[in-house]
Parts: C-alpha cells; structure tokens; sequence
C-alpha cells in the first residue's frame, strides 16, 4: 500500500517549461503598464474613484505587501489627467469679528497673486500717505478747518478777558496746565491774589469782609461762565477733529480706492469688494501706523500690516489636475491643520488668521487623500475628526491639543466645503473588526477594493508577469533577466502562493528578491541575471533568518529535543508543526504522545488542562471522541481515559492540523501497535475520519526531511499528508530528488484508515454488518481493547460495591 499511495516526483513541484517562454532575456519584452493580478481590486477602486457621490469613499483591503499603495498611485494618475484643478483659499481678516477670518475661494495660482498684490499695495501706501498729507491741498483743507476753530476760540477769550477785566479780576494760567481753563484772581493792590489767600487776609483782619463776600460773590459768577465758555470750546475741537478725520478719510479713501481699482478689476470677487472697503475703514482708523513706527496701544504687538495681508490656505497654481496627496504620517496637525500660537512682549499667547495653516486633508480639496487606516485610528482625534468631516462634508481648521489645559484661542475660522475623495489602506482584519464597532464606516466608506495575496497561474498570467520583471528591471536600472531566472522566479511565486495552480501576488516582496538576485550576477560579473542567481538569492534570504531553525536542529541533533526517526513504538509519533517568525515560515517535527488506560475521564488534552491550548486545538481533540464513539461505541460504553501531549512543549499551542495525528497515537496506545517512527503526519481530521487540508504543508515537509536527513536517510522515512494537500505541493528541489531516488517518502490520505495503515504496516479493517472488524486489524484490537475496559470498569464497579458492603 505504501507504494501505490506514494507520490511521484513531479507531483511535489510544479516547474515551468523555459521553452514556453518565447524571449531570451527580458530586454525583448514590453514593460507592463497595467496593474498585475488585481483585477477584482482595480476595479472596485475606479469605481470608486469614478463615482461621484456623497459617501462613495474607498477602503483598500488586504494583506500587506500585496501591491495596495502602487495600485492606488497607477490607478490615480491615469485618472487625475483628465481632472480640473482645485482652486486656491485664502483667509482673510476680519475687521469687524477678528475672531471669525473670511475665506476666499479664487482660481489656481490666483491666491499667491492676491497676496503678492496686497503686499504691493500696502507698500505703496507706507510711500504715498505721508506725501499726502504733506501735500498743499491738504495742508490747506486743514488750515481752512482750523481757522475756523481759531477764530471762534479767540473771539470767546476776547470777551471773557474784556469782563474780567471789567469786574475787577485777572485770568491767570499756569504752565503745564494746558487744555485747562485759566485760574480767575482778583486784582488787589494791583496784583492778582488767590481767594484762598484773601480769604487768610480777612481773617487777620487785613481785608474788610463785606468786600471779600462781594469778590467772592463775582468770582464764583465768572467762574461758572468760565467752565460754559470752555465746555463750548471742547465741543467746537471735537467738531474740527470730526471734520479733520472725515477730510483725511476722504483723502484716504480715494488714495486707497484709486490704488484698489485695479485690484477689484483683476479679482472679480463678492467676497473681496466687501473686504476692500473694510480695509480701507480699518485703515482710516489706525492712519497713524503710516506715520510712525511706533504700534498704537489698540494694535497687538507685532507687525501693524500684518492685518492687511492674505494668507494663502492652499495654493494650487502649479497643480495639474487634482490633486493626490499620499499622508504617511497622519498626525492630528498634518491632516487637519492648526492654528499657530505665539507669545508677545508681555508673555501672552496670541494668534490671528495669520497663523491658520492648512493641513494634508484640506490641502487634497477637490482631490484625492491616501492614508493608512492603522495609522489614523492610533493617532489622537485623527479617526474622529475624519470621520465628521466626511460625513458633514465641512472642515473647521481648529487646533487639537489634548494636553493643554487652557485655550488660548477662540478662533472661529469660516468653515471649508469639501470636495474630496478619501483612500484608506486597512489590512482585512482591521477593516472587519472596524465595520463591526464602527457604524460610520459603512455609510463613509461605501466601497471596498479587496486585493487578493494570490492570482490565478495561467500562461496569459505567466507572460504578464515576465512584462512586469522587464518593468521592475527598467524602474529601478537592474539587469535583464534571462528566460531561466524569469522562470526560478515563477516558481518562487508559486511558491509562495501556497498552491500550484495560483501565483502570489505579493509584488514588493518579489521586486526585492529582483533586486538581491541583480546583486548576485553583479558579483560575479554578469550583464544578465540567470538562475542561479535567483536560487542564491532565495536561499541567502532563508539563511538571514534561519538563526532559530538552526537552532531548534542542534538541539533535535544532539538529542535535546528527542526526535525518533526511525524504529516503532506504541502510542508515539511524529507531528509536524509551522513556526511563523514574521520574515521566515519553517517546519519542525515534535513527539506527541498517546497514554490510555480504564476510567470516564475521556480524551484529556494536557496542553488544555496547562493552559497552553488555543481553542482551535482544543476542537480538534474534542472531534477525537466524537470519531471513537463513532467507530467503536455503538454497543458499549466508552469507558476510556486517554491523555494526549506534545512532549517538550512550552508554549502555546493552537490549530487542528495534529488531529490525524493525535488520532493515530490515540489507537496505536488503544491497539498496543507500534507506529513508525520515520514517518510525520500532518492533517486535520473530521468525526467521520476523513483527513482534511491544512496549512503550511511543503514547511512541515521540509523540516522532517532536514531532520531525516541529518540522521540519515534509510528510504522507510516520509510525510503522510492530506490528499488534498497534494496540489499545494511546491517542495525544495532537494526534496524532490530525495524522492526521486527512493530515499525519502510523500503519502497522501484520505481517510484516517489509509493513515494507520501506513504506519503501523497492518490492516486497518472494514466494520462488518454485526459491528465487528477483522480478526488482527487495528480496528478489532482497538475494539477488543475498548470493550475490556468497559468489562473491567463493571467488574471492579461490582468489587467495589462488594466491598462498601461487608
């Protein structure tokens, strides 16, 4: 039986037939300008880059290193050449609500013109102000005016002196008390005395007081007359102020204008005619910026103009198309923008529409954004934010700051419409378990481009993917690559795609092992790439992260791990197990053992019972109880306790790809008959007994044969595999020449039958019509012994109760 089931060689490899290939090298192909075996994902991304509808944002999902992110960039470009550019924003400021800045939507390029114009504008104005208010014409609007209030203050203190005088008293002013009406003192002795003096004078009797009464009397008169009269003054200065202020506005206004004109023609803007007159008012207000370096106390400390200028939010002036922006590092600041803060002279934080800069997501107005999902839900408010801003379609540029514990600002940017495509890059997992907590996203997010690891290997497929290596070797100045290496490589794919009828469709990791292999031809002096240099390459790569497998191999060498290739023993045998490092997948055997005796307990996994089971595991021990109830506990009990170990294990163990393989441990200990210790198993199993598919086989393959090989090879050693494993097959070539000459063995199994009779060498035996099995089969020992412990269980029950009562 061994021989009819044993595999030939060329069912362990699927090789390519160089002659097929109809080029030499490389260099006769055409490059490939398509994207290569993602068909189901390219489509569903033009899709959604081709549908223009609210909601209609795009989720790339798949595993890494599948291409994702170089399909996204080829798929974008070819459709950003047709696309209308974004315009540019600008923020302006707002004269009447500093804290609410204006924005401005204007063509591309129009914006960094419009500021540039502004800062000529205002530059003119420093030039032209100060000559304008040295100009004749104004120096004589201005001294019309104040004549005016001169000759009307003058006539006033005319008749004020004239009745002071009249009545006796003198108007006396004071230095530094200018703007003050004038101290009134009557005239005695021909001087002008204080009151409060005289007043001292009359008390020493000096001065009669029926004259004080009568001056002080008067004094108070003219005094009250005194303060009308300046009262009417101070009115009639505010009036001259107001008509100054009108005339230089007026003067201003029309500077201003005349020099805005030109402006208001070449930015046809609602938006701006408004800003424009605000700016001239606000201009007006503060005219004296114009005249002195020196800032006016109601101006913040810092440059008096900056209020004037244009900040430009995006400038899309050189853009072709839409934009396509690709957000590597999707901070909270680099997507969505801040507002900047800074501190005066008094160590206070300011901030103004200056200060608003526009992040990444803004920045792709009108476009396309490209980011990576994991990446946006790790940083802080990022996913949050996003989300909003999608769903609203309106972006408030605002600064997220979780850790500052005040605001400094309570700016209120007017908000941004948007118009923009979102790509977000997500692994499977991530993106199910995000739909599953996440109702957004499937309202967000409406279209899924799922990328494929693997494409379907046919001659059509084969060829592209000659034209894509002719790409890479063109892209990245490699050498060619003969029609040998294209093949090695093929086969790589094939490889990796874990079965022979599919191709992995992991690019980036194919175009580094194109790049090692050029590296290798280049040692040795070659203008093309062979197969050689593939093979060395490939093996270099395994040799850098085989430190571990090398390892675990000293120590199943030297005995430390015990490892029996050879001879039989009972209820022993060998498992194959994959080992995952990231960058390396190897296979490694590992001794299970089978321990069986009379009790209830069932089949006890120890690996559970030391908490080192994953659940996985945990089912495919169960399912043996279920295949032995099945097969021998129709007409009996099973009164059986049977523990099941992985010898020498320490951590965690998971899967059901050892189910076969405990099975068979499980009735060699139940029959008392030896298994081969030369052979591995591998294999998952039903509770019917039918061997099914598992994961990793060629790995598990290989890392027996290593073992076999460092003990020897006798030709008895082998794999029993699954049947319908037998396609994934894409073994090492030293594996299939061990088969190739008789010494080493590949054994595909349907059923659990096949594989005990494999390796115990005996027949496994067909259940009769009386539910018996032939006499010296696996079965009818594993059913006799199975019915002796059932007997011995009633009969030590009957002792027992024999006993309990004498």
């Amino acid at each position: 039986m061994s021989k009819s089931l044993r595999l030939t060689p060329d069912q362990l490899r699927w090789t390519l037939d160089t002659s097929t290939l109809p080029f030499e090298t490389t260099d006769e192909l055409e490059p490939l300008d398509e994207i290569l075996g993602q068909d189901r994902g390219v489509d569903a991304l033009r899709f959604g880059i081709g549908i223009h509808r609210p909601g209609y944002n795009i989720l790339v999902t798949g595993s890494p290193r599948t291409g994702r992110m170089d399909a996204v960039k080829k798929v974008l470009a070819k459709v950003v050449q047709d696309g209308k550019t974004p315009g540019d924003l600008c923020y302006l400021n707002n004269f009447k609500e500093p804290d609410a800045p204006i924005l401005v939507r204007l063509g591309p390029g129009l914006g960094a013109r419009l500021k540039k114009n502004m800062q000529q504008l205002v530059e003119e104005l420093k030039k032209e102000v100060p000559k304008l208010f040295e100009s004749s014409e104004y120096l004589a609007r201005k001294n019309e005016i104040n004549e005016v209030y001169e000759k009307k203050t003058a006539s006033f203190f005319m008749n004020l002196e004239k009745q002071v005088k009249e009545a006796g008293f003198a108007l006396v002013t004071f230095q530094g008390r200018q703007g003050q009406p004038p101290e009134v003192m009557p005239v005695v002795d021909g001087d002008p005395t204080p009151i409060l003096k005289l007043e001292q004078m009359v008390e020493k009797g000096r001065f009669p007081r029926e004259e004080f009464d009568r001056i002080k009397a008067k004094h108070l008169e003219i005094k009250t007359e005194i303060d009308s009269i300046f009262l009417q003054i101070r009115v009639l200065q505010k009036e001259i102020q107001e008509k100054n202020r009108q005339a230089d506005k007026l003067m201003f206004s029309n500077l201003a204008g005349d020099l805005i004109a030109p402006l208001k023609a070449d930015f046809a803007c609602a938006e701006l005619d408004g800003y424009f007159q605000h700016m001239i008012d606000d201009m007006v207000d503060n005219i004296a910026i114009f005249f002195t370096q020196e800032h006016p106390p109601q101006l913040p400390m810092g440059d008096p103009f900056e209020q004037y200028s244009v900040n430009v939010l995006v400038d899309n002036g050189e853009q072709q198309g839409p934009p396509v922006i690709i957000e590597e590092y999707p901070t909270y600041r680099n997507l969505f923008g801040s507002i900047e803060r800074i501190v005066d002279r008094s160590g206070v934080w300011r901030t103004d529409f200056s200060r608003i800069k526009a992040g990444s997501f803004v920045r792709a107005n009108g476009g396309y954004l490209v980011l990576n999902l994991l990446d946006a839900i790790m940083e802080p408010g990022v996913w949050q934010s996003l989300k909003r801003a999608l769903k609203s379609r309106k972006m408030e540029i605002q600064t997220y700051d979780p850790f500052y514990l005040f605001t400094t600002s309570s700016m209120k940017p007017e908000p941004i419409e948007m118009d923009i495509k979102v790509i977000v890059l997500a692994d499977t997992y991530l993106y199910h378990m995000l739909q599953h907590y996440d109702d957004d996203v499937s309202k967000i997010f409406k279209v899924r481009a799922d990328f494929d690891s693997t494409m379907d290997k046919t001659g059509e497929s084969v060829l592209r993917f000659a034209r894509f290596v002719r790409t890479q070797v063109a892209e990245h100045g490699l050498r060619p690559f003969d029609r040998s290496a294209v093949a090695a490589l093929v086969e790589e794919a094939v490889r990796m795609g874990g079965r022979q009828e599919k191709m992995a469709a992991t690019f980036p990791k194919l175009t580094d092992l194109l790049m090692e292999a050029d590296y290798f031809a280049g040692q040795e002096g070659r203008d093309t790439v062979l197969h050689g240099d593939v093979s060395q390459a490939i093996e270099t790569r395994i040799h850098r992260s085989s430190l571990i497998e090398e390892k675990i191999q000293d120590m199943i060498d030297r005995g430390s791990i015990m490892i029996d290739t050879d001879g039989a023993k009972v209820g022993q045998i060998n498992g194959l197990a994959v080992y995952n490092m990231g960058d390396v997948m190897f296979g490694k055997p590992s001794r299970i053992t089978a321990a069986t005796s009379m009790g209830k307990a069932g089949i006890i996994n120890i690996e559970r019972e030391a908490e080192l089971s994953g659940s996985t595991h945990n089912k495919g021990v169960l399912i043996l109880g279920g295949y032995l109830r099945k097969m021998f506990a129709q007409d009996k009990p099973l009164a059986v306790s049977a523990s099941i170990a992985f010898e020498q294990s320490y951590s965690g163990v998971d899967g059901d790809s050892a189910s076969s393989t405990e099975m068979y441990a499980l009735l060699s200990s139940l029959a008392g008959v030896p298994i081969k210790q030369g052979i591995a198993v591998t294999g998952s199993v039903n509770q019917n007994g039918e061997v099914q598919a598992i994961g990793g086989v060629n790995h598990k393959i290989e890392g027996f044969f290593a073992c076999c090989k460092a003990k020897g090879l006798t030709g008895t050693q082998g794999v029993i595999i699954p049947r319908a494993n037998v396609l994934d097959l894409m073994l090492k070539t030293e594996v299939v020449e061990a088969v190739r000459e008789g010494r080493f063995n590949i054994w595909p199994v349907s059923s659990i039958e096949e594989g005990i009779e494999l390796l115990t060498g005996k027949k496994a035996g067909t259940q009769k019509k009386d539910g018996t099995y032939p006499k010296g089969s696996i079965y009818a020992l594993v059913d006799q012994r199975l019915k002796d412990l059932a007997e011995g269980m009633i009969k030590f029950g009957k002792e027992d109760g024999k006993q309990e009562k004498a």
